[in-house]
């Protein structure tokens, strides 16, 4: 069996590769270039992708900056140093318009190519910071579409249900995640969180680091990644 894997390079992507990996999926691992302002990320995404034995890795090159709306794509300040009820509240100058959507749009065509019906994302429900696209309705109304709007999803082979979009982090805290990835063999000092890093330092004070740090503080295992502060 087949499936294409989103990677980030992040704790939730990486094990998310991983779980496809223990499910006995041959993975395939997709990360986009899309001009974001924490482009390191990728570096970690190739670290993962080869320390999780992925059959193949594409990076996609996507210029979302193009149409900007983002602090990740666009010349606006991340947030920094937000309590937790700020983090919670509302959707954040970080969410990436309609990113996910045209994530799983692009994973969706390679898998119909490599004849795959699996599609892993490590969207999460609990920890999300707001991001209306990693919500399971999202991702329940992308399937739907997956099966409507593609050849594959049509002529899909008797007695199966066609392409299966997987989250199996939805439902898990970021310390629940944390320590799935570590049974499951994932080396977290590969990956990278940070959306507004110093060179290769998180720079520990935006969301993504501020949720990071608290998963592995609730995971009660120490972050192996370097921080700025």
């Amino acid at each position: 069996m087949k499936a294409v894997c989103l990677l980030s390079g992040g704790v939730d992507s990486a094990t998310a590769l991983a779980v496809a990996r223990r499910d006995g999926f041959e993975t395939y691992a997709l990360s986009f270039d899309y001009n974001q302002r924490h482009s390191i990320e990728l570096e970690a995404a190739r670290r993962i992708a080869r320390h999780l034995g992925a059959r193949d890795h594409k990076i996609l090159k996507i210029d979302l900056r193009a149409f900007g709306g983002s602090a990740l794509t666009a010349d606006l300040d991340v947030p920094k140093a937000r309590r937790r009820d700020e983090i919670e509240t509302g959707i954040p100058i970080t969410y990436v318009p309609a990113r996910n959507t045209v994530f799983l749009s692009l994973a969706l065509a390679w898998a119909e190519v490599l004849g795959a019906f699996d599609i892993f994302i490590g969207v999460n429900a609990v920890d999300y910071s707001g991001y209306p696209d990693c919500r399971p309705e999202f991702i329940q109304a992308f399937e739907r579409v997956a099966n409507l709007a593609t050849r594959a999803g049509v002529e899909h082979p008797p007695g199966t249900q066609g392409f299966t979009i997987h989250t199996p982090l939805i439902r898990l805290t970021k310390g629940g995640i944390i320590r799935l990835g570590i049974e499951l063999g994932v080396d977290f000092s590969l990956s990278h969180s940070c959306y507004d890093p110093a060179g290769a330092k998180a720079c520990g004070l935006c969301d993504s680091c501020l949720i990071r740090r608290a998963g592995f503080a609730e995971a009660g295992v120490e972050d192996p990644v370097e921080y700025v502060r």
